[in-house]
C-alpha cells in the first residue's frame, strides 16, 4: 500500500524547500512560538501545537507578500516554527525546579549557559533519535498511524493553495489577545481574576480573565476541558470543605498553625497552598505513570519494531522523498552529545546520567514518536515519561551516593533532557509526517529540525531566566505545577521531606477515576491547578461545544475557531513576555494606571464576556444570505 502513495509533490519534482526566506521566518517562528508557550505552560501547565498557526503565517507571507508559490518552503517553515513550541514545553515542565532550589538557597541560579546547553543537548538528541524510526512509523505505517495534528498541517497547507486567508484569522487573534493582556497585566485597570467566596462551603468560586485560557479550551474541546473542570471542583467543592469541616482545629503538616486559623486569615486559597497542591502532585504522578503503564503493549512492540528497522535508516535511496540523514552521522552526534553531557561542567550530569540519558532518551523518543502518531500531541504524557525517569534516574544517583544540591541538579537535568527528547522527537514525526504527504524531503526536515531546536534552546534559556526575575516561578502568574511536581519527586526520593499521605490520596483518586473509564490525567492536572485556570478553560471548552452542536460535526484542526484561538495564546504570550522584560528593568509601574481608573468585578466580568463573544464570533459557522 506505501508504495502506491503518491505525495502531493512528485518524487522526481524539485521545487524551493530548504530556502533562505523558509529558514529566517521558522527560526522567527520557533523563537515566538517557544516564548509564548513557554509562558503558557508556566502558567496553566500545559502547551498547544504550534505548527497549523505557523504554516497558516507562513502560506500568507510566502503567498501573499512574497507572492511566492511553494508549498514545501511553507512547509519548512512550520518544521523549523514548531521545533521551539516543542523545545518549550520539554524545557518549561522541569527545569524551573532549579531556579525554585536556587530561592530556597539549596543550589545557585543556574546560569544562562547551563539552560541553553541543557536544552540543546535535549532538542539535538530527540531529532536525532527519530531519524532511524521515520521509515518504520511514517512511511510502513502510513494509513495504519494517523497522526492527527501532522495529516491536518498538511490539509491546512493544501488548502493554502487557494490562498492563504487563514493566516489572518491567527493575526486578528493575536492582535485582540495582545489588547486583552495589555489591559489586564499592563494597564491593570481590570482585575486579572474574577473571585466570589461561597461562606456556607468554605471556599471560592474563581475564573482568570485572560484569552489564552479560552483559547486553550477551545482547542482542547469541551470534554478535556469538562475533565480538567471536574478535577477543580473536587479540590474546590469537595476536598477543601472537607479539610476545613473536620480539620478546624487540628495542626496538620505543612501547615503550622490550626486549619480553621489558616482558612480564617488567608481563606480557601491557603488551604489548597498546603495540602490540595499535594494531593494533586500525587494525582498527576499516579496520572502520569496510569499513562505509561496503559501504552505498554505498545512500547513495547514500537521498540522492538524500531531496533529491527534501524538497518535500513538513513540509506539514501534514488527517491529525494526517501531520503534521511545518513546514519553514520546520527550515530556520531549521538556520541558526541553524550560525551559532552558527560563532560561539561555546566551540565551537573556524570557519566551514569549520561548513560540513562542515551538508553531511556532513544526509548522514550520511540514511544512518544509511536504514541503522537495514534492519539496526537496534545495526548503525549510527556510529564508521565519524565516522571518516570525522574524516579529511576534519582534512585541511580542517591545508590551510587551523588546526593545532596548536586544529586538533585543531576536528576533535574537528566529529566530535563529526556522530557525534550520526547517533546521533540514527537514534534518531528509529527513534521515529517506532514512532509511525507506533501512530497517534502526528509533530510532537508530533519536539518531544518535542526536549525529550529538550535534558535529554540538559545531562546528558551533568556525566557526562563527573564520570567523567573520577572515573577518568579512558583508564584501566582507563573505556577510551574509541572515543574513544582518534579522537584517535590526528586525531593521525595532524596530525602523523604513529602507528605506522603496527602500524596496518596490524590494518587487513589486519580486511579479512582482511571477505574471509572476516564482520562485520569486531565482530571489530575485540573486537581493542581487553582481553579480559576480551569474554570476559565471550560468557558472556552463550552464555545467549542456550542461550536460543534451548531455545525454538526467537530471543528476540524484547520477551523476559524481553531486558527483564532491558536492566535490569543500566541498573543498573550508575547505580551506576558514584554511585560516581563518591562518588569525586570523597572519601567512597568510607568503603565500601571490602577489608581486612577479601576473598574473591579464589573470591569472584569465585562472583559471576560467580550472575550467570549470574539471567539464564538469567529467560531460560530456564518449565516448563509
Amino acid at each position: 500500500m506505501n508504495n502506491e502513495f503518491k505525495p502531493y509533490v512528485p518524487a522526481d519534482k524539485v521545487t524551493p524547500e530548504f530556502t533562505v526566506t523558509s529558514i529566517v521566518m521558522g527560526l522567527i517562528l520557533a523563537v515566538v512560538f517557544g516564548a509564548a508557550n513557554a509562558y503558557l505552560g508556566l502558567r496553566v501547565g500545559m502547551t498547544v501545537s504550534a505548527s497549523i498557526p505557523a504554516a497558516v503565517i507562513s502560506m500568507g507571507v510566502i503567498r501573499k507578500l512574497l507572492k511566492k508559490d511553494s508549498i514545501l518552503e511553507s512547509n519548512m517553515v512550520q518544521t523549523i516554527g514548531s521545533a521551539g513550541e516543542s523545545l518549550a514545553a520539554g524545557a518549561i515542565f522541569t527545569m524551573p525546579a532549579l531556579f525554585l532550589w536556587a530561592k530556597e538557597g539549596v543550589m545557585e541560579t543556574p546560569s544562562l549557559i547551563t539552560v541553553t546547553l541543557i536544552a540543546l543537548c535535549g532538542g539535538l538528541l530527540g531529532v536525532l533519535f527519530m531519524v532511524p524510526l521515520r521509515n518504520a512509523l511514517i512511511v510502513q505505517e502510513h494509513g495504519k498511524l494517523p497522526y492527527p495534528e501532522g495529516t491536518a498541517c498538511a490539509e491546512v497547507l493544501l488548502a493554502g493553495e487557494e490562498g492563504g486567508s487563514s493566516a489572518s484569522t491567527v493575526f486578528i487573534g493575536m492582535g485582540l489577545a495582545a489588547l486583552f493582556k495589555l489591559i489586564v497585566d499592563g494597564l491593570k485597570i481590570v482585575p486579572g481574576v474574577i473571585t466570589a467566596k461561597i461562606s456556607s462551603l468554605k471556599t471560592e468560586f474563581s475564573a482568570e480573565v485572560y484569552p489564552a485560557l479560552i483559547g486553550v479550551g477551545y482547542i482542547c474541546g469541551p470534554k478535556i476541558s469538562g475533565y480538567m473542570f471536574a478535577g477543580g471542583l473536587i479540590g474546590w467543592f469537595v476536598l477543601i470543605p472537607a479539610i476545613v469541616l473536620f480539620g478546624d482545629s487540628a495542626i496538620i503538616y505543612p501547615g503550622t498553625a490550626t486549619i480553621g486559623e489558616l482558612y480564617a486569615e488567608s481563606g480557601a486559597s491557603v488551604i489548597w497552598s498546603f495540602y490540595i497542591r499535594y494531593i494533586g502532585a500525587g494525582a498527576v504522578a499516579a496520572a502520569g505513570i496510569i499513562s505509561l503503564i496503559k501504552t505498554l503493549p505498545l512500547i513495547i512492540k514500537t521498540f522492538v519494531e524500531a531496533i529491527k528497522g534501524m538497518k535500513n535508516a538513513g540509506s539514501a535511496g534514488t527517491a529525494r522523498t526517501s531520503q534521511d540523514i545518513n546514519m553514520k552521522y546520527i550515530l556520531i552526534g549521538v556520541a558526541a552529545i553524550a560525551v559532552l553531557i558527560w563532560a561539561l561542567p555546566v551540565i551537573p550530569v556524570s557519566i551514569v546520567g549520561a548513560i540513562i540519558i542515551v538508553i531511556f532518551g532513544f526509548f522514550f523518543a520511540t514511544v512518544s514518536s509511536r504514541m503522537v502518531g495514534l492519539v496526537g500531541s496534545s495526548n503525549n504524557p510527556v510529564s508521565g515519561m519524565a516522571i518516570a525517569t525522574l524516579l529511576i534516574a534519582t534512585y541511580c544517583l542517591k545508590f551510587i551516593g551523588d546526593t545532596g544540591a548536586h544529586g538533585m541538579q543531576g536528576a533535574i537535568a537528566i529529566g530535563s533532557i529526556i522530557c525534550i527528547v520526547a517533546a521533540m522527537a514527537g514534534d518531528t514525526s509529527q513534521d515529517l509526517k506532514t512532509g511525507y504527504i506533501l512530497g517534502a524531503t526528509p533530510k532537508k526536515q530533519q536539518i531544518g529540525e535542526i536549525f529550529g531546536s538550535i534558535i529554540a534552546a538559545i531562546s528558551i534559556g533568556g525566557v526562563l531566566i527573564l520570567l523567573d526575575k520577572a515573577w518568579g516561578f512558583g508564584s501566582a502568574e507563573l505556577a510551574a505545577p509541572q515543574a513544582t511536581l518534579m522537584k517535590m519527586i526528586v525531593e521525595g526520593v532524596m530525602d523523604g521531606n513529602l507528605p506522603w499521605a496527602l500524596i496518596f490520596i490524590g494518587a487513589f483518586i486519580a486511579i479512582a477515576v482511571e477505574l471509572l473509564g476516564i482520562p485520569s490525567l486531565a482530571v489530575a492536572i485540573g486537581l493542581y491547578l487553582p481553579l480559576e485556570l480551569s474554570s476559565t478553560i471550560m468557558a472556552g471548552g463550552l464555545i467549542k461545544l456550542v461550536v460543534d452542536k451548531k455545525t454538526g460535526k467537530k471543528e476540524t484542526d484547520a477551523g476559524s475557531g481553531v486558527l483564532f484561538c491558536s492566535g490569543m495564546i500566541a498573543g498573550e504570550g508575547l505580551v506576558g513576555i514584554i511585560l516581563a522584560i518591562l518588569a525586570v528593568i523597572g519601567i512597568d509601574s510607568k503603565l500601571d494606571l490602577s489608581d486612577f481608573l479601576s473598574t473591579g468585578l464589573i470591569g472584569g466580568l465585562v472583559l471576560f464576556i467580550i472575550m467570549v463573544a470574539c471567539v464564538a464570533k469567529v467560531a460560530l459557522p456564518k449565516k448563509e444570505k
